[in-house]
């Protein structure tokens, strides 16, 4: 049997269901910064975000456990979308929507870094240009802030976005399309440069 770095989700999976308790914390390692950000993302609150990313796990676990997994080969987008369903449980007690910013004005883009500039300047021009796309970015509808966010900054396909998002990857790739016509016609009426 493959060690567990090299073993596959499905192989763990099925070496945690053997006793093998080890297996299931590597799955968590390998997937924890998708699975944290794409719940923080939807909620904007990091005591919150572990909470749910918490409360995920504990639901991977009881379906594993009882036999129920049957999304083979999918694993990432099945623990994502049930974080996604635990963040709109949340939403729908609180009744509030979720938004990308916080009341402190935060949000999920100050909690990843992109910048890999060298000097001082650089990471200056480099953030002055990543305030002025997370404002635009803000002012777009909800769908299509949600995909242009799980892309473009969290590196995720358009097959995940739509599994994730329990939408076509036709319809993942057409809100995208849209996000990025809507940001360049307000990158052109606002004159912004970058």
């Amino acid at each position: 049997m493959k060690s567990a770095h090299l073993a596959t989700d499905q192989e763990l999976i099925v070496q945690y269901l053997g006793g093998k308790e080890l297996a299931l914390e590597r799955l968590i390692h390998r997937h924890k910064t998708k699975v944290f950000s794409s719940i923080y993302m939807t909620v904007r609150d990091t005591v919150l975000a572990e909470d749910i990313f918490q409360d995920t796990f504990i639901k991977v676990v009881d379906t594993l456990r009882n036999g129920k997994y049957d999304e083979q080969g999918k694993f990432l987008p099945w623990v994502i979308r049930i974080g996604h369903n635990l963040c709109l449980d949340h939403f729908r007690r609180v009744k509030r929507a979720p938004k990308i910013t916080d009341s402190d004005g935060n949000d999920i883009f100050n909690v990843l870094k992109f910048s890999d500039a060298n000097n001082a300047e650089d990471k200056l021009i480099y953030e002055q240009h990543s305030n002025k796309l997370r404002a635009l970015v803000d002012l777009l509808p909800e769908e299509q802030r949600e995909v242009i966010v799980m892309r473009h900054y969290l590196n995720f396909s358009f097959k995940e976005i739509a599994e994730m998002t329990g939408v076509s990857i036709n319809t993942s790739l057409g809100r995208m399309r849209y996000g990025l016509l809507r940001l360049r016609k307000m990158i052109d009426e606002k004159q912004i440069q970058f």
